[in-house]
C-alpha cells in the first residue's frame, strides 16, 4: 500500500510518500507555495499539484492548520475564512480521486514525533508545540492523541499567544534570539500552569535552530527539539490515513494511537 502524506502550512504545501512502519519518507518531498490568499479552491489545487508529482497512491493523509472534526475544518486562523466549516475531506477526496484523511497539522506532527521521534517511549502527558506561522499544539496521554487542543490561542495579556511567541513574530519584528526567547518562555510557563505536562517537544522550522534559543529558556518541564523537523506533519498525516483505512468504517483521526507504529519500528 502506498500512502501519501501532505502538509498544508502557512507558507508552503509539501508532501511525499511515507513508510508508515519506519516513519520515513520514501522519496524527496515536493513543495509548492501556499496560495495567497489561501482560499479553499486555491489550496485544493495546490494539494492536487503535490499529489500528482508522485503518481498513483492508495490513500492520502492531509494536515490542516486549524481544528478538524469529522473531516470538516472548523477554524481558519492562518488561512482564508472560506475554510470555516468547509467539508475538507470530501473536497480533497473528490479532487484527488482517492480516500483522504484530514487532521490538524500539529496533531499530525505530534503523532509522528511520539511514534518515531523525540516523544518515543515516553508515557504520561506529552505536549508538542510547533512554532511557525502560528503556534500549534498537540497533546498525548500515554500515546493517545487528545485532538484539536489549539492551545496556541490561549490568551496572554489580552492577546492571542501566537501573536506573542510564534516564529513569524520573531521574523516580522526582527527580534534577536535573546529578545524572542523570553516570549516563548512566558508562553510555556503559562501552559505549565494549566497542564503540567511531562515533556515539551518543540517543533516547526525553528526547531532546527534550537541551540540558539533553548539555553535562554528557563522552565521546569523538560524540553526537547523535534527530531523529524519539517517531515513530521507529512509522516503523521500518512500514519493517520493508514489507520483510517483499517477496521470497519476506518478510524477517527482524533483517536490516533501511536503505540502500534512505534512498536513496529522497534521490531
Amino acid at each position: 500500500m502506498t500512502i501519501l502524506g501532505i502538509d498544508i502550512g502557512g507558507s508552503g504545501v509539501k508532501g511525499a510518500p511515507v513508510d508508515t512502519v519506519r516513519g520515513e519518507l520514501l522519496g524527496e518531498r515536493f513543495r509548492v507555495p501556499t496560495p495567497q490568499p489561501a482560499t479553499v479552491d486555491g489550496v485544493v489545487e495546490a494539494v492536487a499539484e503535490v499529489a500528482e508529482k508522485f503518481g498513483d497512491c492508495d490513500s492520502v493523509g492531509i494536515t490542516f492548520p486549524g481544528v478538524v472534526v469529522d473531516g470538516v475544518t472548523r477554524t481558519a486562523a492562518n488561512v482564508d475564512r472560506s475554510w470555516l466549516d468547509a467539508p475538507a475531506a470530501q473536497l480533497f477526496a473528490r479532487r484527488l480521486g482517492k480516500p483522504v484523511t484530514v487532521l490538524n497539522d500539529a496533531d499530525a506532527a505530534g503523532a509522528a514525533e511520539v511514534a518515531f521521534g523525540a516523544g518515543r517511549d515516553q508515557s504520561g502527558l506529552i505536549m508538542m508545540v510547533t512554532l511557525g506561522t502560528g503556534i500549534g499544539t498537540a497533546l498525548f496521554l500515554d500515546g493517545v492523541l487528545i485532538p484539536n487542543t489549539e492551545l496556541g490561542h490561549v490568551e496572554i495579556d489580552g492577546k492571542d499567544a501566537e501573536l506573542l511567541a510564534a516564529d513569524r513574530i520573531r521574523e516580522s519584528k526582527e527580534l534577536s534570539w535573546e529578545q524572542w526567547a523570553p516570549r516563548v518562555e512566558r508562553y510555556l510557563r503559562h501552559i505549565e500552569m494549566l497542564l503540567a505536562p511531562r515533556l515539551f517537544i518543540i517543533g516547526g522550522g525553528v526547531s532546527k535552530k534550537s541551540e540558539k534559543f533553548f539555553p535562554l529558556i528557563d522552565i521546569r518541564t523538560p524540553m526537547v527539539a523535534a527530531t523529524l523537523l519539517n517531515n513530521a506533519g507529512i509522516i503523521g498525516a500518512a500514519v493517520s490515513a493508514e489507520q483510517a483505512a483499517q477496521g470497519p468504517g476506518g478510524q477517527d483521526p482524533g483517536a490516533i494511537q501511536v503505540d502500534a507504529a512505534a512498536q513496529a519500528a522497534r521490531d
